[in-house]
């Protein structure tokens, strides 16, 4: 079986399709059995956005797995939160169905990169939460931040909220772009590092433009 890293953010549009594009796309270069799959998609209809972002990036066109559904076995019309948008489809998310996919995938492939959905307290259900179904799983979480106002806030509750729930944060990638104000992302990203160094010493650390150099994940 290969292993799962699900990549996860801070809050909605904080890059996390740009950054699982872009490790997908070095994994790719550096000849690594890699595909991605997005958990839900709002907002569009037939092939999840995502996933057609992912495989742009990565130079390669949709495959089997993305034209069968498999690498995204839910997309919903309605652009909100996947428990809404379900409901306004008339249907549920089923997470032995999420869980079926992505074990299929791992069989296939070394690594599987598993982008999320907004935050990690989005529901997926109404008795479902983003967190739980990462915490039952146990994957090993690749948290995207970002450089905009109050991401520090955002940062530093997700982790805490990791740390409750028994998550491990293999990886927080600070998402430089876009880069508004230098003052804030430059202070903001010292002072991220300096409180995983502290509470979270085995989580790595990097930047978009990292991982636009061709940063892949260590395993």
């Amino acid at each position: 079986m290969g292993t799962v890293f699900f990549i996860g953010g801070i809050d909605t549009d904080c890059g996390k399709t740009f950054i699982t594009a872009q490790l997908a796309k070095n994994m790719y270069t550096a000849h690594t059995a890699c595909i991605t799959q997005k958990l839900s998609q709002t907002g569009c209809c037939g092939i999840s956005e995502d996933i057609q972002t992912h495989r742009s990036c990565m130079g390669i066109s949709l495959l089997p797995e993305d034209l069968d559904g498999t690498t995204c076995p839910y997309v919903f019309s309605f652009p909100a939160s996947p428990h809404i948008s379900a409901r306004i489809d008339n249907a549920e998310i089923c997470a032995d169905k999420l869980l079926k996919s992505t074990k299929s995938l791992a069989k296939k492939y070394d690594i599987v990169l598993l982008e999320g959905v907004g935050g990690l307290c989005v529901p997926l259900t109404n008795t479902l939460l983003l967190a739980d179904y990462i915490a039952k799983q146990a994957y090993p979480l690749v948290l995207v931040s970002s450089s905009k106002l109050g991401s520090i806030n955002h940062t530093l509750l997700s982790l805490e909220l990791c740390k409750q729930k028994g998550i491990f944060v293999h990886t927080l990638v600070y998402n430089i772009f876009p880069d508004t104000d230098i003052k804030i992302s430059e202070s903001s990203y010292a002072y991220i590092s300096q409180y995983l160094a502290h509470h979270f010493p085995d989580t790595h650390i990097c930047t978009s433009h990292d991982i636009l150099n061709g940063y892949v994940l260590q395993q």
